[in-house]
């Protein structure tokens, strides 16, 4: 059984992507399900077929433990690790049959602190679900030298942590030119090149003791070589199909199941890289990159 994990801090357009990524799984007659992790969602653009809320929810563990929103999400969560087998249960009624998303919570400490996500995962597999965790990050952090740093180790951690397949995808790249101009081309972000360069621009705004940190973050970065984004746009189908291909190769459905509609869609990476240069971003300021 395939599917995918999305997982994102809050606003990067998890919930949103399930819903995109339905529409063209469906289309490819994939017979997709989404199932909702998140014990805060109660809005869903899609259809739900297991929702976390029918065992527990957030309002109600707010008000019996008296705790925060995002302390009441970690508790769901714990709960939810413990009563596994009511996610089980409702697993088997779809018998194995379908393509399976789980539209996760946004809480990033659930990634990179607490195991209880990581041992929901781990459980999935042994009733041999095979996921790729999509993490998604909001692309304006490219424009922020100091927010793409902070993506980096977040996505870093996560990837360490999750112990899944794993995809970092810049998501909402149709609206990056809205965040300010990039002081690198595209390509520079989405395959994490060179950072001293990344460094020397911080430099110039930093403290020297504040240089040496961000220097080892991104020295600490390129040590594990393990970060690099993909793109997306959720409401262009190419998009969504070209980042579909790569879910497939990470969770396997490529070397299975293989579609023959996606067998020969896509173009290579720097071709897509160089359409989506063409059709989101202003010619002066690709003319202004400094790479």
């Amino acid at each position: 059984m395939f599917g995918q994990a999305v997982i994102g801090p809050p606003g990067c357009g998890k919930t949103t992507y399930c819903a995109g990524m339905e529409d063209l799984l469906t289309s490819l007659k994939r017979k997709p399900k989404i199932i909702n992790l998140d014990p805060a969602n109660d809005e869903f653009p899609y259809e739900c077929a297991i929702d976390i809320r029918d065992l527990i929810n957030v309002e109600d563990a707010m008000e019996e433990f008296e705790l925060g929103p995002n302390g009441a999400i970690i508790y769901c969560i714990e709960f939810l690790e413990q009563n596994f087998d009511w996610l089980e249960e409702q697993l088997k009624e779809y018998n194995g049959k379908g393509y399976f998303i789980f539209d996760c919570p946004g809480q990033v400490e659930l990634y990179t602190h607490y195991n209880s996500m990581k041992n929901i995962f781990q459980k999935l597999s042994k009733l041999d679900f095979r996921l790729a965790a999509i993490h998604l990050v909001d692309s304006y952090y490219c424009a922020d030298p100091y927010k793409f740093i902070s993506a980096l180790l977040l996505s870093l951690s996560t990837m360490i942590r999750m112990e899944l397949p794993h995809l970092n995808v810049l998501s909402k790249i149709d609206l990056i030119e809205k965040y300010g101009q990039l002081d690198f081309n595209l390509d520079y972000y989405t395959e994490v090149l060179d950072l001293d360069y990344l460094v020397d621009l911080l430099s110039k705004k930093a403290t020297k003791q504040f240089t040496k940190l961000n220097k080892a973050i991104c020295e600490l970065v390129q040590d594990f070589s393990l970060v690099t984004f993909s793109t997306l746009n959720i409401n262009d189908s190419e998009s969504v199909t070209r980042l579909l291909k790569k879910v497939d190769k990470c969770n396997g459905y490529t070397f299975g199941l293989l579609d023959e509609k996606m067998s020969s869609v896509g173009a290579s990476e720097y071709e897509d890289l160089q359409n989506i240069q063409e059709k989101y971003f202003n010619a002066t300021d690709i003319e202004n990159w400094k790479l």
